[in-house]
């Protein structure tokens, strides 16, 4: 069964890519609904209209939509806005629902045929509309499903094959999603006359609707495997232990590749490992090694949650195969600085770039409890949202991204009880021989430091009141743009709007670490980081998993929405956390992430990999509840992890769904640059491998003030106070770690 499935630009459309692939067992060809080309419609059994922001009478919402609805005789299924596109192509009337459900459940009765054939009545369903159909409807359609406040939920045209579902039949918390469309898929056979060629379907079908270009999945096509060479065996000190690394990947793209473009040619390297049998403590460590390094990068999971992170990370940009890359958007060159001081301007992204060095320097990982060997560390700023589809509307005062290339680590495995040490080098004797000579000195510099031990919380008080003066919008502004949220939620121009404002406050010299190190402390997290790049510095106590990719190419990622205080006594800790559980808006919120990151990693997962092992579990912390939901998949083969990075960069936690229109209305609501608030900080390994944070809880020390981001989702339920509440909140528990370093 071959489906031509267009994309309204939104961020569900890859669920029904998913959906549809399975059903068919054939991946549907997709096109954005403003792709302008040649596409021949007689090549397609059905067509499948995707939901979107907007409305159906606006050209810009619906693009080609409109007139495949109007002229193409093939069956087509219309979800949401393709539902709502079918009613006024007939000459029916679409406006303001009763209510708009947004992420909210719902019990559906039908007609018990055609796409709702074997489906049993009162099935749950999933809303994200603020729009509906109005009655009476035009004598060509009839009505096939309600909802349980009699809203229209289903449509059938009488003289055409077209079908319309206002519900979401892809999302994760609805039922008989794959029964609808397997119905879809038996309406389209019995459809097709045995008599009918190719070339009848065609003559049926009006030019206009064939004047398309189609959109390959969103993936490069498959790359040749690369060779990796066996490496002869050295000697290493007592205890070491050595992995052989080589390359010979082929470069980022099939075109030609300028000498100077993205590195050197390939070489072979070698991994020297030692241990040390007890887990030092961290922040003993990266002040003894790192404390005066100019660039060095901590990723700090000692506060060990259950089922966490278990390792901390540590390096700086010493060691002789160390280099540091800065990129700014809009620049359309990389800078990239050795350690020996050799300093390249490079033409392209940093993500092209990252590709490139990725493949050529790639290796087998060895057998450890850990998937960083060397790569890596760094961060990306939200703007780079311009790099993976996105506006570039602001400017960030800092990089966008700055990332080093770490060949030597020290790595806390806290849970297993061990310190491992890790030297990247090439084959040559000289380099060889430093590489020991680093993996024995610093192994008697760590012999005299403490063991790790989790530390006692140290108690600051919040204080959002001290927050409000500090606000780069200010409190009236703040609630006038939540006004505008729910303005543009009404309109159906998004699902959710996840707004940010900032605080800035003057810094004391030389206190970034001294922050980091008492923010650790107030607000332990187990995706926390310190990272410092020259005159930029930044601390930060995420509690939130972006993606983490394996050994294995197993992606995951742990969304977060909805947070709730520990309790004082036992029985009110239970009483908070069932709270957080059963609130309906929460519950919301976190679903339409949850199919918002469903849809990101469907365009790079096997189909039928990607699934949700723990839908909004609440995950319990030192100093609060969260409604955690995690979602997993398998990276395609011809995939990698930076096309798995572009695929879901921003985090959709930080912008709302559909994530393109909304982070539009974001731009225009918010006066200047995120930066590095709202991107991803972690490591992107040489072996395929990645874990990155979604940057929340962080302070950003730069040109002697400090920033701290913070805001929350906005949706239909919310309170302008209340959302302005919990924003100043958030701010504040970072804040309180400056509060005897800030100079006021």
């Amino acid at each position: 069964m071959r489906t031509l499935l267009i994309d309204n630009y939104d961020s569900f459309t890859y669920n029904l890519y998913q959906l549809i692939s399975e059903v068919n067992g054939l991946e549907p060809t997709v096109v954005r609904n403003d792709e302008a080309g040649e596409l021949e419609l007689s090549r397609f059994d059905n067509i499948v209209i995707s939901p979107g922001p907007g409305r159906p009478d606006v050209p810009r919402d619906v693009g080609i939509s409109a007139a495949v609805i109007r002229e193409a005789e093939l069956p087509l299924l219309g979800v949401c806005l393709g539902h709502q596109g079918i009613v006024v192509a007939a000459g029916g009337i679409v406006a303001p629902a009763p209510a708009a459900r947004h992420g909210y459940l719902d019990r559906i009765e039908h007609d018990d045929r055609d796409l709702f054939t074997g489906i049993p009545q009162g099935f749950t369903a999933v809303r994200y509309h603020s729009l509906c159909a109005q009655r009476p409807l035009p004598d060509t359609l009839e009505i096939t499903a309600l909802s349980a406040d009699g809203v229209i939920m289903g449509v059938r045209h009488r003289d055409r094959p077209q079908w319309g579902v206002q519900f979401h039949p892809e999302s994760i918390a609805g039922e008989f999603g794959a029964t609808l469309l397997r119905n879809f898929a038996e309406l389209t056979a019995a459809h097709r006359k045995p008599s009918a060629s190719g070339r009848d379907r065609e003559r049926r079908v009006d030019p206009v609707t064939m004047r398309l270009r189609p959109v390959t999945p969103s993936a490069p096509p498959p790359e040749p495997p690369s060779a990796v060479a066996a490496l002869a065996p050295e000697q290493f000190p007592a205890g070491a232990e050595q992995f052989g690394v080589g390359d010979g990947s082929p470069p980022v793209d099939d075109r030609p590749t300028p000498p100077d473009r993205f590195g050197e040619p390939p070489r072979q390297w070698q991994l020297q490992h030692t241990v040390i049998d007890r887990a030092i403590d961290t922040e003993s460590a990266f002040v003894r090694l790192y404390g005066n390094s100019p660039t060095a990068v901590w990723l700090d999971s000692e506060h060990v949650e259950p089922g966490l992170d278990r390792f901390s990370f540590l390096c700086d940009a010493s060691g002789p195969l160390a280099e540091v890359v800065r990129y700014r958007v809009g620049s359309g060159e990389v800078t990239v600085e050795s350690a020996d001081g050799n300093r390249r301007v490079l033409a392209g992204g940093v993500l092209d770039y990252l590709a490139a060095e990725l493949r050529r320097r790639r290796l087998e990982l060895p057998t450890l409890p850990f998937d960083f060997v060397g790569g890596y560390v760094g961060y990306l700023g939200y703007e780079v949202k311009a790099d993976c589809g996105g506006a570039a509307a602001h400017r960030a005062p800092t990089p966008d991204a700055q990332w080093l290339f770490a060949d030597r680590i020290v790595v806390v495995d806290h849970v297993g009880g061990r310190t491992h040490l890790l030297s990247l080098t090439d084959s040559t004797p000289e380099t060889l021989r430093a590489g020991a000579d680093w993996l024995r000195d610093t192994a008697e510099a760590l012999a005299a430091l403490p063991t790790w031990a989790n530390p006692p919380t140290l108690e600051i008080p919040s204080d959002g009141d001290a927050v409000e003066p500090l606000l780069i919008r200010g409190r009236a502004r703040y609630l006038a743009d939540i006004e505008v949220c729910q303005e543009r939620l009404l309109a159906g121009e998004s699902y959710e709007i996840c707004l940010t404002d900032g605080v800035a406050i003057p810094a004391a010299d030389d206190d970034g670490l001294d922050f980091y190190r008492t923010l650790r402390r107030c607000n332990p997290a187990p995706y926390a980081a310190y990272l410092r790049f020259d005159d930029l510095e930044i601390a930060c106590s995420s509690p939130e998993r972006f993606l983490k990719i394996d050994r294995s190419r197993t992606v995951e990622s742990k969304p977060i929405k909805g947070t709730a205080p520990r309790g004082a006594t036992p029985a009110e800790d239970a009483r908070l956390a069932r709270e957080l559980a059963d609130s309906p808006k929460t519950r919301a919120e976190n679903l339409m992430i949850v199919d918002l990151l469903r849809n990101d990693l469907g365009r790079v997962c096997e189909i039928g990999s990607v699934h949700v092992p723990k839908l909004m579990a609440i995950e319990s912390y030192m100093t609060m509840h969260q409604l955690v939901s995690t979602v997993r998949g398998t990276l395609r083969p011809d995939v990698d992890v930076i096309d798995c990075l572009r695929a879901c960069f921003p985090g959709g936690s930080m912008t709302g769904a559909p994530k393109l229109r909304t982070m539009e209305i974001i731009d225009e609501l918010e006066t200047e640059a995120r930066g590095v608030y709202s991107g991803t900080i972690g490591f992107l390994g040489l072996g395929g491998t990645a874990d990155l944070n979604i940057v929340i809880r962080t302070a950003v020390r730069y040109d002697g003030r400090w920033r701290i981001g913070a805001g929350g989702a906005i949706v239909l339920d919310s309170t302008a106070e209340d959302e302005y509440h919990e924003m100043t909140l958030k701010a504040a528990a970072t804040l309180r770690a400056a509060a005897d370093r800030a100079v006021h």
